[in-house]
């Protein structure tokens, strides 16, 4: 009978956690507690940058992007996890795990071109000054942020139905707490090196390409930081590109690990970890990093904060 349901079940079986049952709960609340501070912290973003006239910017305007795509992916990814961990039905069907794939996908690569788009920003804003405007206008704004969004859904749109279409032989048990990349790969019971090879190619140009593009425009804009004579303009300097490096480093360090090493190597242990952490812990610490270490966001934040408060 029990084989029979299997055989009748058209989806995949997420394995998450289950061999460390006594972590679940632990998992559930700590996901959860992280999911509603990325949802409030991104949130706050969004609202702060369109109601304060001073933050009406190009940098703001990436960053409202920045936290509208972090909602976005944790929230196609995380209720599904704590539905899992919660209790004992580890399923998602095939057409939940098609769409957490293609989402997860996408909007990764999103983030991958997004935050060499932001690179340029602080690129102009500190080597052209004078020229940052003209350069960084509305129009070249949108473009940019069209590019990037663009460029993580086309990239998911090939990759998505290749991973979904390998032959896995009756096999259903998805040794992760999500329909993710490497761990569908695994699953394959024929030769899957000439979809890593694909996979591999079009990382390099949504993954190592944008990473090459900001490695390059900190390069510009440390030098011409060294080139400032006063301390105070160089922390100045610093300030207005600090978050950003940070973000970037959390970022980049987990999805190069991820998404850029042989199959044959992949720890599903790993992999899990560092899943999680920028599943969750990443998008979460994003609006922290940029409130915490930026000026016009906190006096935004008590503006609002003042009006809301003189109205009550």
């Amino acid at each position: 009978m029990e084989k029979d349901n299997t055989s009748s079940f058209e989806g995949f079986f997420l394995v998450g956690f289950s061999d460390r049952p006594h972590l679940e709960l632990i998992l559930f609340v700590v996901v959860l507690s992280f999911y509603l501070l990325t949802l409030l912290g991104n949130m706050t973003i969004i609202l702060l940058s369109a109601l304060d006239s001073r933050l009406h910017t190009p940098m703001y305007f990436f960053l409202a992007n920045l936290s509208f795509l972090d909602m976005c992916f944790t929230t196609g990814s995380i209720p599904q996890m704590l539905y899992n961990l919660w209790g004992p039905d580890k399923t998602i069907s095939y057409l939940g795990c098609a769409i957490q794939l293609y989402f997860v996908l996408a909007l990764g690569g999103v983030e991958c071109v997004l935050l060499a788009v932001m690179a340029y920003d602080r690129y102009a804003a500190v080597c052209k000054p004078l020229h940052y405007t003209v350069i960084m206008h509305p129009r070249l704004c949108g473009q940019l942020a069209s590019v990037a969004w663009l460029s993580g859904f086309s990239n998911s749109l090939i990759m998505a139905p290749q991973t979904l279409m390998l032959p896995r032989c009756g096999h259903m048990r998805v040794d992760h707490f999500l329909c993710e990349m490497p761990a569908l790969i695994g699953m394959a019971c024929v030769d899957t090196m000439t979809l890593q090879a694909l996979a591999f190619a079009l990382a390099i140009f949504i993954i190592l390409a944008p990473l090459f593009l900001i490695l390059i425009s900190y390069g510009y804009i440390a030098g011409a930081v060294f080139r400032i004579k006063s301390a105070a303009g160089r922390k100045k300097a610093f300030n207005t590109c600090s978050s950003h490096l940070i973000v970037v480093s959390l970022f980049y360090g987990t999805i190069i690990y991820m998404y850029l090493q042989p199959a044959n190597t992949y720890s599903q242990d790993q992999g899990k970890f560092f899943t999680l952490f920028y599943t969750i812990i990443t998008p979460s610490v994003n609006p922290l990093i940029y409130t915490l270490r930026n000026k016009d966001v906190k006096e935004a934040m008590k503006k609002v904060l003042g009006k809301g408060s003189a109205e009550a």
